[in-house]
């Protein structure tokens, strides 16, 4: 009987052992919907949970240092800390004034000097590494897993450069590609992808992305072994950089180091985030902005969004003038006249203003008279921004933010970035402390994603990695189907911030009629998508990328462009699956503007306003595809009625949409 006692003992005390060193934790979202369990065992990780169905299974997480010290292996917690939070944050410059910030979180501190933030949302679930030590260290690769229940299907962009020997050189790409979608098990092995993807769990979309990306290489996953996970991987550390690349005005890293970042002292790491719901969840999502850092700029009085007359995608092409057209003083003065007289806020100076290939930013085109130009828009009410290609920018940054904004530029579009290791994010970051210091703005082009620097300096307007409207210049539709792409960006890219994606084309054309024209452009589709790309995208420096004299022509689509905001006071996802259609609502002050696409499928829509609170009898301006709009993507309705319901019917020819302006409403009143 002794012999019995001992042994149960003995059983009760290792289990509790086995309870205290191998702890498991439970987060919810304020309602429930969202949860998630974290076990601090042999290996720190987490599995999700959407109303009670698992989404994403045990998922391992861990930082190894240089020194071989592994953040996430044996986890001995020292405390464990629970908050709930429900606030209201101000978000200007973005789809809403004011966004709620509601979520459970636990943080658990590490012996160490380490510890893991965990944040239930009901739209989703993130983490983040943090650290106190306060010296100088190396992280030599993070593990960052996500392990699926079952073999779902993704929708990845896949890096389109480097080699599929070489996983090396796919760290330098433009952030640009088409989705592929297909099965976990069957994605390329030998392929990065770049966030945002997803991954559809039978009905319950899972979008991965990250935010706060500050000082720290970007995360791609890829798939190596055929099972249901994928797998992080982050671009080494460069310690050796050349310029090269287009028009050798690019930094082409020669040289890495065997670690992917260095770290100088206590700091948080990026957010990972899940988005987690249905596509209308996932595409009205804010996560990347909430979890962001808040703005560093005190006073923004000063950043002014706005639309922009972008004079490279028409290759500078303007008719009925009595000058030769192109990069001159001449042709930005017609430019400038446009903008002015339709209310458009900025004229872009593309790529050569600067001599050369624009290598050296204080050598200006003899063509150009810069000060004059400047002058002009001052006198029209138009600012002016540069295009600078990065490896200037980065070479004279502060001398060239503080001659240009002396003169009177208004801020600056940095291209031909291709990069999102530690040293490129530091940049951006860098890029624009010094920008706001000298009230510029600027536009992110031929970058990575936002990932949160845009409520952190929000004088960064907008930032590419978007597959933009700027391929069809020269891609078959075979190659580049950008219709379908259309309907896939709200519920992907977007999610991680504005996007420089150039709507506008004013030369429209049904799939069967496209050409790739690179100095005469146009694009796949109708006028009507066109327009409505204008509220399904949010750009809060936003292109008009067609010829004034091509806009002139269409007085009638170019007034309703110049009246579409660019920040807005409310969004509303009203109705979409993606890679099908979209309808998307967006409020400033009193006024709603709702656009909707579809892909090549033609269908037909009722879609319910009731969530606009409209007053019945409100008037409403709307385009709609034209009755031969399948035949030629010109063809365009424009009426002006009344809403006489809370419903909207209207049909989508293929690769078609609508546009709609509904005036004076009171968005706080009772109907």
């Amino acid at each position: 009987m002794r012999t019995i006692k001992f042994y149960a003992f003995a059983l009760l005390l290792l289990s509790s052992f086995n309870s205290i060193s191998a702890k498991e934790y439970r987060l919810q979202s304020p309602s429930g919907k969202i949860a998630a369990n974290i076990d601090c065992g042999d290996n720190l990780s987490f599995s999700v949970c959407c109303n009670g169905k698992e989404v994403l299974a045990k998922s391992p997480v861990s930082m190894t240092l240089s020194d071989g010290t592994v953040w996430g292996e044996k986890a001995k917690t020292t405390k464990a800390v629970r908050k709930s939070n429900k606030s209201i944050i101000e978000s200007p410059f973005s789809p809403s004034a004011t966004m709620p910030d509601v979520y459970n979180s636990l943080t658990l501190r590490m012996k160490g000097g380490w510890s893991v933030e965990f944040r239930a949302y009901d739209d989703g679930f993130a983490y983040r590494f943090a650290s106190t030590l306060d010296k100088p260290y190396e992280i030599a690769t993070e593990q960052t897993d996500f392990n699926f229940p079952a073999d779902y299907t993704a929708s990845v962009p896949y890096v389109r450069t480097g080699s599929d020997d070489n996983m090396q050189s796919q760290f330098f790409n433009s952030f640009e590609n088409l989705y592929t979608v297909e099965r976990l098990s069957a994605l390329n092995p030998r392929r990065l992808a770049f966030l945002p993807l997803s991954v559809d769990t039978d009905g319950v979309t899972v979008a991965i992305t990250e935010t706060d990306l500050n000082d720290y290489p970007g995360l791609y996953l890829y798939n190596p072994d055929g099972t249901n996970s994928l797998k992080g991987k982050h671009a080494p550390y460069p310690t050796k950089i050349v310029d090269g690349g287009y028009n050798n005005i690019e930094g082409v890293v020669t040289e890495t180091a065997d670690y992917i970042a260095r770290v100088d002292g206590p700091r948080t790491f990026p957010w990972r985030i899940l988005v987690i719901g249905d596509d209308k969840v996932v595409a009205s999502s804010n996560l990347s902005y909430l979890l962001a850092e808040p703005s560093r700029i005190a006073d923004t009085s000063w950043i002014k969004p706005g639309k922009v007359a972008w004079d490279w995608w028409n290759s500078w092409n303007i008719t009925g003038v009595d000058f030769e057209a192109g990069i001159n003083t001449p042709t930005y003065k017609h430019y400038i006249d446009f903008a002015s007289e339709n209310g458009i806020e900025y004229v872009i100076l593309d790529d050569g203003w600067a001599a050369g290939k624009g290598e050296n930013l204080f050598i200006l085109n003899p063509e150009i008279d810069l000060q004059e130009i400047i002058a002009y828009a001052g006198r029209k009410n138009v600012g002016i921004i540069l295009w600078a290609g990065y490896r200037a920018f980065e070479r004279d940054l502060e001398k060239v933010c503080k001659h240009y904004s002396e003169l009177g530029v208004k801020g600056f579009k940095v291209d031909f970035e291709d990069r999102d290791d530690q040293l490129m994010t530091a940049f951006n970051y860098r890029a624009a402390e010094v920008a706001a210091r000298y009230h510029l703005v600027l536009d992110l082009h031929g970058s990575y994603k936002p990932a949160g620097i845009n409520r952190t300096w929000p004088n960064v307007l907008n930032v590419e990695g978007v597959n933009g409207l700027e391929n069809v210049k020269w891609t078959e539709i075979g190659d580049f189907d950008i219709i379908q792409y259309d309907t896939m960006l709200p519920f992907l890219r977007q999610l991680a911030g504005p996007m420089d994606y150039t709507q506008g084309a004013m030369v429209n054309a049904a799939r069967h009629n496209f050409r790739p024209i690179h100095s005469q452009p146009m694009a796949p589709g109708t006028r009507a998508h066109q327009l409505a790309l204008y509220m399904i995208l949010f750009s809060p420096l936003n292109m008009l990328c067609d010829s004034p004299s091509n806009y002139r022509r269409e007085q009638e689509c170019t007034d309703f462009i110049a009246s579409v905001p660019t920040v807005w006071d409310e969004t509303k996802v009203l109705d979409g699956k993606m890679g099908e259609y979209i309808v998307t609502a967006r409020r400033k002050g009193n006024d709603w503007f709702i656009g909707g696409i579809t892909n090549w499928t033609p269908r037909d829509l009722t879609i319910d306003l009731s969530p606009l609170n409209l007053k019945e009898g409100t008037e409403m301006t709307i385009f709609t595809d034209g009755a031969n709009a399948h035949r030629n993507g010109n063809d365009y309705r424009s009426q002006t009625t009344t809403v006489a319901s809370d419903s909207l019917h209207v049909h989508l020819a293929p690769g078609g949409g609508f546009a709609a302006h509904i005036c004076g409403t009171d968005p706080t009143s009772d109907k």
